[in-house]
């Protein structure tokens, strides 16, 4: 099926999201900061990250709430990457939380927690349909 980038830093989370998506035949790659991420969307060239929104900016940072953001507007900053459909997952959803998602290069928007799954699955179709 699809290439995925996996952005999260949550241990139970990527345990949780690797084996559903495995599961369905996908391919997953993980990077637990925004500065690997970044670093991974260009070694890799995934068909679709899927981004936490609230990760550490770099491997021995504290989480910050705006680092899947800058991260995502690395990736889509960089002509190689800037075409990878991003899936932001975040459990803020209100209207000016989804201003700024879009507004930093997301394509979609997930809800986290993640239910029902098959909405996951249903975006991760969209954007990887050949």
């Amino acid at each position: 099926m699809a290439k995925i980038l996996l952005v999260e830093d949550d241990e139970d989370n990527i345990n949780l999201l690797t084996r559903l998506l495995e599961h369905h035949g996908h391919a997953i790659s993980v990077a637990t900061d925004g500065a690997t991420a970044s670093r991974m969307a260009l070694e890799l060239r995934p068909e679709l990250i899927l981004m936490d929104l609230e990760l550490p900016p770099t491997e021995d940072a504290s989480p910050d709430p705006n680092a899947g953001l800058d991260a995502t507007r690395v990736i889509k900053a960089e002509a190689e990457t800037s075409s990878i459909p991003i899936i932001a997952l975040t459990a803020h959803t209100m209207a000016q939380h989804q201003e700024r998602i879009e507004a930093a290069g997301c394509d979609a928007l997930q809800e986290k927690p993640i239910f029902p799954f098959e909405s996951l699955l249903e975006k991760i179709d969209y954007f990887t349909r050949s």
